[in-house]
């Protein structure tokens, strides 16, 4: 009953809030927003066809990671935009539609600091295992760990999705505004929720930290390749960054609702800020992420800048890639 009480609230908020987005205000927003997508969503593109045309990009662990953290965030970003724009044009789904696209959404959202875990953790080995480096880092092996990764990201919502199933007897036929609590019909499972989130990234800072500590002291006491190791650590240092960016996704809901409090007696102020939240805390941030690491890296640039420009500009690469 609680369930369905806190579902009709939703409802109501929901519909209050986003009626005021059909003028012409709203309408250059949705186009703002949209061409926005677009062009992360073409960049993303980009990248990962310039480390898909190259058979040492698809066997080096390093660059399978980095493939398979753009294919996430670009699930991530499109299904976050697609559930944004079916807010704004007020669009219903079937719960159990909706649901798929919840668990889709927030299993990618796990994923990504996850992936920047296993990623720096490969560099430790590299750096402090530099022998047993392509014993350990094999083609196989990164693509368990992304069945890993993708297992442990997926855990705790489908829980709350089958649960919703089982529990909702009207979870095919109902038509719902598609938000994340819609799938929450109890107290325990937002604080489920929460705590895998601070469990994700509590974890995930900690193994980071690891990585560079232990990469910072192979590099002071080895005499050889202190280069490749100051490499490793500035790219350690940028996974902190990229984690930063996935945390202000974290931070999306509280933000919203506390927009949300600040201006409730005023609805239009709020679809604004929320606009620009959406922007800023979720859009840009994944979009950032693996365009600034990409770019960094010697190999994949010139081959990136190369296909970006449709090629008609020729970049000499620093690093060989056959």
């Amino acid at each position: 009953m609680a369930g369905t009480n806190k579902s009709t609230v939703n409802d109501l908020i929901y519909n209050q809030l986003f009626k005021v987005n059909s003028n012409d205000a709203g309408v250059s927003k949705y186009m703002v927003a949209t061409l926005l997508i677009m062009f992360c969503t073409y960049v993303n593109c980009i990248m990962f066809y310039a480390l898909m045309c190259k058979r040492t990009f698809k066997e080096t662990p390093r660059y399978i990671l980095f493939a398979h953290m753009l294919f996430n965030d670009y699930v991530y970003l499109l299904l976050t935009s697609l559930l944004y724009l079916m807010a704004q044009a007020l669009l219903k789904l079937a719960k159990a539609a909706c649901s798929f696209i919840i668990f889709l959404t927030i299993t990618t959202f796990h994923n990504a600091p996850l992936n920047l875990a296993l990623m720096s953790l490969e560099r430790y080995v590299a750096i402090c295992f530099p022998l047993r480096h392509i014993e350990i880092a094999t083609q196989k092996r990164t693509y368990l760990a992304i069945g890993f990764i993708w297992c442990l990201g997926s855990i705790n919502i489908l829980v709350d999705v089958l649960f919703v199933a089982v529990m909702d007897p009207n979870f095919f036929t109902i038509q719902i505004s598609c938000i994340r609590d819609q799938i929450f019909m109890k107290p325990w499972q937002v604080d489920v929720y929460n705590g895998f989130n601070v469990f994700y990234f509590v974890s995930v800072t900690v193994i980071i930290m690891f990585t560079y500590i232990g990469i910072l002291i192979t590099a002071r006491s080895v005499s050889s390749n202190k280069d490749s190791a100051k490499k490793s650590l500035r790219t350690v240092l940028l996974h902190f960054i990229q984690l930063g960016l996935c945390l202000t996704s974290f931070l999306y809901g509280t933000i919203e609702r506390a927009l949300y409090v600040m201006t409730v007696n005023d609805v239009v102020l709020y679809t604004h800020l929320r606009y620009l939240n959406f922007l800023f805390v979720l859009v840009l941030p994944r979009f950032l992420s693996p365009l600034i690491y990409g770019l960094r890296d010697d190999a994949v640039r010139p081959l990136f800048m190369y296909y970006f420009c449709y090629g008609t500009r020729k970049f000499k690469p620093k690093v060989n890639v056959s």
